[in-house]
């Protein structure tokens, strides 16, 4: 389908020659006379770009770029503007038009910049699909007690920049709980940084959180920037934080008591300002009373304490979290959502899940690949109980 196009001018022959040379090209071209007609036709269709003149009677062209920003703000807008009015035009662009071209047009940048107004526009809208992809991914399903009272304590610590330590089992989603916190929060625009403390060796946990200097040790080749620095105004996710080294967590105190870092083999003090979310598999109390974690990092990280319950805890759940891989994965997959019947649904619900729901998530995989189109009890035996 062709992209389509508004030229809105009040002279006629600059819209029939612009008209000729974009139908020319392969755009569906549109006309408007003055800014009334154009902001009723942009009301009533959506159009790929719209090119406006500034100066027409009934409505300047800045007039119908504001209404345009309201109505459909993603829609690129290209000023077209006489010699004399370019601080109008210029002005334009601070209000949101995609560029300003002057009059007489020269055809070729004029084609350029409405191909480049086109692919912006494009990258918008796949920004936009991906982020509810992202967002949907990271979305938390449940209903039960447990599941919900996590909610609520996200909803109302999100806000906030208290840091929070999330504690469960291996596989029931403390990432997701994370993200979720990040993604409410007035830091959402900021990065989010993610550490596995229990993938880093001792040696190189310190370099990895608070970076180092060229020639601070053998292989420090080269100056290294911080999971600390990278977070700078944004969240940095700790997860097995009760893997960390004892020296590790005396630097971590005081980044967390100063809003300093000092990268290794430096000495100069950087400023920070990260909110730190914690996660863990381990009762860090045990580990305190084992001399194998510091009580005060521990106060200083569990200012809100988050537990996530296992998915034997939340069997409730489990035909919600199955009905939501099922299209999640198929739709992955680019298939069909298979259907699964009830006795299928119990089976699910009276099995043991010592991988939480990593595990559950895997086993529906398993189930779409290997099943017919209707996931039976059968199914379920055969493909996950004789695994």
């Amino acid at each position: 389908m062709a992209q389509s196009i508004l030229v809105i001018d009040d002279e006629k022959a600059i819209r029939k020659t612009l008209t000729e040379i974009l139908t020319f090209e392969g755009f569906t071209v549109d006309e408007a006379a003055d800014g009334a007609e154009a902001v009723k036709k942009i009301k009533e269709n959506n159009y790929d770009c719209i090119l406006c003149d500034v100066k027409m009677p009934k409505m300047d062209g800045i007039e119908v770029l504001e209404l345009t920003r309201e109505e459909k703000p993603d829609t690129p807008f290209i000023v077209i503007s006489g010699h004399g009015n370019i601080e109008t035009a210029v002005d334009a662009v601070k209000k949101g038009a995609f560029d300003y071209i002057s009059k007489p047009p020269d055809l070729n940048r004029l084609l350029i910049t409405i191909r480049n107004a086109m692919d912006k526009k494009s990258l918008v809208a796949e920004t936009k699909q991906l982020r509810k992809r992202i967002s949907r991914g990271f979305e938390m399903i449940g209903e039960s007690e447990g599941i919900r009272k996590v909610k609520d304590t996200i909803e109302k610590v999100a806000p906030t920049d208290a840091r929070v330590l999330v504690t469960g089992d291996n596989g029931v989603g403390k990432e997701l709980v994370a993200r979720r916190i990040h993604e409410l929060s007035n830091r959402s625009n900021g990065p989010l940084i993610e550490v596995n403390c229990a993938a880093i060796p001792s040696e190189l946990i310190e370099s990895e959180l608070f970076g180092h200097e060229k020639g601070s040790f053998t292989s420090a080749i080269k100056q290294r920037i911080g999971k600390f620095e990278q977070a700078n105004g944004g969240t940095l996710f700790l997860d097995e934080i009760g893997d960390m080294s004892h020296d590790a967590q005396a630097k971590m105190l005081r980044a967390l008591q100063e809003g300093k870092i000092t990268r290794v083999g430096g000495d100069k003090e950087i400023k920070v300002d990260v909110r730190v979310v914690a996660a863990t598999n381990k009762d860090l109390m045990e580990e305190v009373e084992a001399k194998k974690f510091r009580l005060d990092l521990y106060h200083r990280l569990s200012v809100i304490l988050i537990h996530v319950p296992s998915l034997n805890d939340r069997r409730d759940d489990i035909p919600m979290l199955v009905d939501h891989f099922l299209k999640e994965i198929s739709e992955e997959y680019k298939q069909p959502v298979k259907q699964i019947d009830d006795a299928a649904l119990k089976a699910l619900q009276d099995y043991n899940w010592t991988g939480n729901i990593r595990e559950l998530r895997n086993a529906v995989e398993r189930l779409i690949i290997l099943s017919d189109k209707n996931i039976t009890k059968k199914d379920v035996e055969q493909y996950i109980f004789q695994k």
